[in-house]
């Protein structure tokens, strides 16, 4: 292991604390660019025809907040147990599609596309808990309640599009 894997010269295998640090700040960009455009979601989630198994909008900050120190804890263990670069950066696509996600839906009010990038984001997770899995069972494990909760957004935004 050594100090590229996250493509700073800084990350090194005596200071795995640092690169924790690295990890949660890029899981807390992600989950910023997403508050950015939610900050009116509360409002324009209730205004939406639903299904009856939405849930209530109070809801998705608590799930998020312990999603995102999963996600950060995993792409930390994966690094640890010497993923790739290439492994990183499908860790890091998959924050880039997450991060698009909101605005697309609440920003953009494009249901349908994204219903599409979520889809995509959801093959993204798949792909990064298969590679992560191979490094440390525990990051890919870490990584499966995401992917559930994507799941079932990904149905909650088809659900919303079609009612829209």
């Amino acid at each position: 292991m050594n100090g590229y894997h996250l493509g700073m010269t800084l990350v090194s295998e005596r200071h795995p604390l640092r690169a924790l640090g690295l990890f949660a700040g890029a899981v807390l960009v992600t989950a910023v660019v997403g508050s950015l455009f939610s900050v009116s979601a509360g409002s324009t989630y209730t205004a939406l025809e639903q299904p009856s198994w939405a849930p209530p909008p109070w809801l998705f900050g608590p799930v998020w907040t312990l999603l995102y120190v999963m996600i950060a804890v995993a792409g930390w263990l994966a690094w640890r147990a010497g993923a790739t670069r290439r492994e990183l950066t499908l860790f890091g696509v998959q924050l880039v599609l997450n991060a698009a996600w909101t605005p697309l839906f609440f920003g953009l009010g494009w249901f349908w596309v994204a219903f599409a990038e979520i889809l995509v984001l959801w093959l993204a997770i798949v792909a990064v808990i298969v590679v992560f899995s191979r490094r440390s069972k525990a990051a890919g494990l870490l990584l499966v309640p995401y992917l559930g909760w994507v799941s079932f957004a990904a149905a909650l935004n088809l659900s919303i599009a079609v009612l829209n």
